[in-house]
C-alpha cells in the first residue's frame, strides 16, 4: 500500500493539520490509559499529529509510526529513553503489528475508490474493538470523491465524526470500528477533546452551536446596517448575539473520581426522582431521576456513567413546557449505554416549550467515559436518568440544584 502523503489542492496549497485537527486525530489515544498500542501511518518528522501521539504515550505503551521521512528514525533516536523505548519507526505498512489505534496523519484524498481500498488495508491492522481515526477534507469537490465514500463508510462502521473548521482547509475527522468494543473499556477512559467545544478563556468554552448562532445574528446585524443605515434595527441582532452565544457556553467541568458515583446529566433543578417501568426499556424497574434546564443553564449534556452507546432513537410528542408533567411525553432522544458492570443506563433529552432543538453527537457503538459531553439542547428543556432500580440509590430530592458532570445525584449499591 501506498502511504496517504500531503496532497496539492491546487490554490489552497498543501494539506495542512493544524493544532486542533492534531489533536482530535490523537484525542481516542490520548484519553486511554493504557497499556495501548497505536500505529500512526504517514507522519513526517514535523507532523503534529506524532507529537501529539508521543504526548499521549504512558507507561506500557507501544507506538509503530509508518513514514518514508528517512530523518524520522534519527529523531527518535536523540529523544529520551522513555520515547525510544515506546517508538518504533518502519518504512513499510507491512512492518507493523495489528494495533489498539490506527491512525492516519494526513486527510485521505483521490478518487472514493482509493479511499476504500486505503481504509480496507488499514483495517487489517486494528485490533479487535480498536479504532482507524481518518480525516477527510470537509470542503465540496476538493478530494475527488475521497470525502463522499468515507462519509459512506462512516454511515456503516462511525463510532463518531467531528467537524474541525479551525483548519487550512476544514476537516473530518471519523473514528471507524469494525469489531465490537468491551463496554469495560469505558470505566478507564477520560473524557474525549472534541473540537465542538471551542475554548474562550480559562475553564470556558462555548459550543460550535453557539459560534454559528452568534455568527449568524452578527452577520444579520452587518446586512441591516449596509441596507437601512438610517435604521436602527441593526442593533437588535448586534445586542442578541451575547446573550444567545452565552446560552451556548460550555464550561470546564471536575468530576467525581469514585467509581460509585452517577453524575448529573445536565445543570438544572431536580424536578422528580421516581421509580417507573418503561417497556422500551425492558421488564425491570428503573430509577429516573428528571431535571429541569431553564434558559439561564448550560446546555451541555453529560454522560451520567461510563458506557457504551448500544441503542439510539428519537420519539415524536409535544412541546409542553418542560417543568410540568406532560412533558414527559415531549418529543425526546434516547440514548441507551450499557455499563462496564452490563447495567442498563438510560439518558432522555426532552425538548420544552420552546427548545425544539436536540443535538446528539455518540452514536451507536460510541465509549463514553463519565461526564464526557455527548450532545445539546437548545433552550428550556429536560433531561431524565434511567438507573436500574435494584442496583442504584438516588441522593437527590426534588428541588436540588445540580450541575451536569459534577453533581452526584445516585451511587451504585
Amino acid at each position: 500500500m501506498s502511504q496517504p502523503t500531503s496532497t496539492s489542492l491546487g490554490p489552497l496549497g498543501e494539506i495542512s493539520i493544524g493544532d486542533r485537527a492534531a489533536r482530535t486525530l490523537t484525542a481516542e489515544l490520548a484519553r486511554h490509559s493504557g497499556p495501548k498500542s497505536a500505529v500512526l501511518v504517514g507522519a513526517a518528522a514535523d507532523s503534529l499529529v506524532l507529537a501529539e501521539a508521543l504526548d499521549a504515550l504512558q507507561p506500557g505503551d507501544r507506538l509503530t509510526v509508518v513514514s518514508a521521512d528517512h530523518t524520522l528514525t534519527e529523531q527518535v533516536a536523540t529523544m529520551g529513553s522513555f520515547v525510544r523505548e515506546r517508538v518504533k519507526v518502519v518504512a513499510d505498512l507491512a512492518d507493523a503489528e495489528p494495533a489498539d489505534f490506527v491512525i492516519v496523519a494526513e486527510p485521505l484524498v483521490g478518487s472514493g475508490e482509493e479511499a476504500r481500498s486505503t481504509v480496507d488495508q488499514l483495517s487489517k491492522l486494528v485490533a479487535e474493538g480498536g479504532l482507524l481515526v481518518v480525516a477527510a477534507v470537509a470542503l465540496p469537490g476538493l478530494s475527488e470523491g475521497a470525502t463522499e465514500a468515507l462519509d459512506r463508510l462512516a454511515a456503516r462502521q462511525g463510532v463518531g465524526s467531528d467537524l474541525v473548521l479551525r483548519n487550512m482547509p476544514p476537516v473530518r475527522v471519523h473514528r471507524l470500528r469494525f469489531t465490537e468494543a468491551d463496554p469495560a473499556v469505558a470505566a478507564s477512559l477520560m473524557p474525549a477533546f472534541r473540537p465542538s467545544s471551542v475554548p474562550l478563556a480559562g475553564s470556558m468554552n462555548i459550543d460550535s452551536n453557539g459560534v454559528a448562532a452568534a455568527g449568524i445574528m452578527l452577520g444579520a446585524a452587518a446586512v441591516l446596517r449596509l441596507v437601512r443605515p438610517r435604521s436602527k434595527a441593526w442593533l437588535v441582532p448586534l445586542v442578541g448575539a451575547l446573550p444567545v452565544a452565552a446560552f451556548f457556553r460550555d464550561p470546564e467541568r471536575e468530576i467525581p473520581a469514585d467509581p460509585t458515583a452517577v453524575v448529573a446529566a445536565s445543570d438544572g433543578k431536580v424536578l422528580s426522582v421516581e421509580h417507573v417501568r418503561d417497556v422500551r426499556f425492558g421488564d425491570e424497574e428503573f430509577l429516573r431521576v428528571a431535571v429541569f434546564l431553564s434558559v439561564l443553564d448550560v446546555h451541555v449534556n453529560r454522560a451520567p456513567v461510563a458506557g457504551k452507546v448500544v441503542d439510539y432513537f428519537v420519539e415524536d410528542g409535544g412541546y409542553a413546557a418542560a417543568m410540568k408533567p406532560e412533558a414527559e411525553h415531549n418529543v425526546a432522544a434516547y440514548t441507551v449505554l450499557e455499563t462496564p458492570s452490563h447495567d442498563k443506563v438510560v439518558v432522555a433529552q426532552r425538548t420544552g416549550l420552546i427548545a425544539r432543538r436536540i443535538v446528539q453527537r455518540a452514536p451507536i457503538g460510541a465509549l463514553l467515559a463519565r461526564g464526557e459531553r455527548f450532545g445539546l439542547i437548545r433552550f428550556g428543556s429536560r433531561t431524565d436518568v434511567y438507573l436500574p432500580a435494584d442496583k442504584a440509590e438516588a441522593v437527590v430530592v426534588p428541588g436540588d440544584r445540580v450541575v451536569g458532570g459534577s453533581t452526584v445525584i445516585a451511587r451504585w449499591l
